[in-house]
């Protein structure tokens, strides 16, 4: 047996601490639902946070797939591991950060829920008056938790397990929450500002994607990477199955953002659909007008990020636009991967063309497109005549990408300080399954 070190306790410690801690919350009836909530949101808003849930490993299932064949495990586990790290961390402070009470319109109080104090017999959120508090807390722990396990992609292959489940927790109490408060509060200061954002282009996409950028250039390149070697996909059916649970996951991801049962969560759910559609059809087109083949890789892909695209969309813009925005981003995000599959970026999977670039279609896309004829708490766009919501969409989208990548790159370098985040060049050779986890896909590994 090892010895103990005390970057090794650490983490059990705080975990303890924190059990320990919950003990002593006093505990609360549940909420009283007599006649207050209905009853076909709460089962629709139920169904969407199992959806969107399974998204998460869908992800790990899609990146695990792409990369090398002795890093399948440690690329998916980094996904999953998100799961644990964010439920605790969402519990405790992080959705006090994201929906407490405003100080200044840039975070949320963290007494204010503290230990998710109040949540579970409090007044309904005032955007979601017909589901308790409890259940939209819980839908949107499941954007909180997909959020860095998205980022995982981009550095996948040579980021040590213990630097990246530290990331997890500092990413989401210093950019995730922020941007979501910003966002989605009633106070926040983009929510006051006229920003739209349906279901996460911004608080999501662009935040992992940025976030996946600035840990590309911290962790540098691979040492394939280096050499120009060619990395076959591990298991290209994962990826096929990785993408058809994330599209069907990300109806609940889109639809559920209507937060009830009605006509808006249907049309969220159609342009959902169509843009993926249109998306995966545009990647796989435009790749053979390139002279390639049509490949699973390439529609896969496209579908990705036609989802991506949409999703700030989704509940703003009627379902014939989609099937442009869906076109639209997938060739802008294509194009994105081929240059930068020409410079020395070393973003492994594609995460800032695919999410971070898509993500940006996607708020610019509303910009253009949005109508009141759709939803008329929204705005009306540039192709309706109101350049003044696309100009807004543009400097929410510039806030929050300046922000998530300075933060995200200033987290990276804090932790590669504290505990260093690339494993070494042995271990990369090795494989990081074998060297992080002591598992190797298919079969256990002997290790001394």
């Amino acid at each position: 047996m090892k010895k103990l070190s005390l970057q090794n306790t650490i983490p059990f410690l705080l975990l303890l601490v924190v059990a320990i801690a919950a003990i002593f919350v006093p505990s609360l009836p549940a909420f009283d639902d007599a006649g207050k909530y209905s009853a076909a949101d709460i089962t629709w808003m139920l169904v969407s946070t199992a959806l969107v849930f399974l998204m998460t490993p869908a992800l790990a299932f899609f990146y695990g797939g792409m990369v090398h064949r002795k890093n399948i495990l440690s690329t998916m586990m980094k996904s999953m591991v998100a799961t644990g790290v964010v439920s605790v961390v969402w519990v405790v402070v992080g959705y006090s950060l994201c929906f407490g009470d405003t100080v200044g319109g840039f975070i949320g109080n963290p007494t204010t829920h503290f230990m998710f104090k109040g949540v579970v017999s409090g007044a309904p959120w005032s955007l979601a008056p017909t589901i308790p508090l409890s259940l939209f807390a819980l839908f949107q722990l499941m954007f909180a938790i997909i959020t860095p396990g998205l980022v995982v992609g981009a550095v996948a292959e040579r980021i040590r397990f213990a630097s990246y489940t530290l990331f997890i927790i500092l990413f989401s109490l210093l950019v995730y929450a922020p941007i979501a408060h910003w966002t989605w509060h009633p106070e926040g200061f983009l929510f006051k500002m006229g920003a739209l954002d349906f279901a996460g282009g911004t608080v999501v996409h662009i935040s992992a994607g940025c976030a996946a950028l600035a840990g590309a250039l911290v962790l540098k390149r691979r040492q394939s990477h280096i050499e120009q070697q060619e990395v076959p996909p591990a298991n290209i059916p994962y990826v096929l199955i990785g993408t058809g649970l994330l599209w069907f996951g990300w109806f609940g991801f889109n639809a559920g953002s209507a937060v009830g049962a009605g006509g808006l969560a249907v049309s969220a759910f159609a342009t959902t659909n169509t843009a993926a559609a249109a998306a995966g059809l545009s990647w796989m087109f435009f790749d053979v007008l390139r002279g390639k083949k049509p490949s699973v890789l390439g529609f896969c892909i496209g579908a990705v990020v036609g989802l991506v695209a949409i999703t700030p969309a989704a509940g703003f813009v009627a379902i014939p636009q989609s099937i442009f925005i869906g076109f639209t981003a997938a060739i802008i995000s294509n194009l994105a991967v081929h240059y930068k599959s020409k410079s020395s970026l070393d973003d492994t999977l594609d995460v800032f063309p695919c999410h971070g670039v898509g993500g940006m279609v996607g708020m610019l896309m509303t910009g253009i497109f949005a109508t009141k004829t759709v939803n008329s708490v929204g705005a009306d766009g540039l192709l309706y005549g109101n350049a003044s919501f696309f100009f807004i969409q543009v400097k929410a989208l510039l806030i929050v990408v300046s922000y998530s990548f300075i933060v995200s790159f200033l987290i990276f370098k804090f932790i590669n300080l504290v505990l260093p985040m690339r494993v070494s060049t042995e271990d990369e050779a090795l494989g990081l399954d074998a060297t992080q986890h002591n598992e190797k896909y298919g079969r256990r590994p002997e290790l001394a």
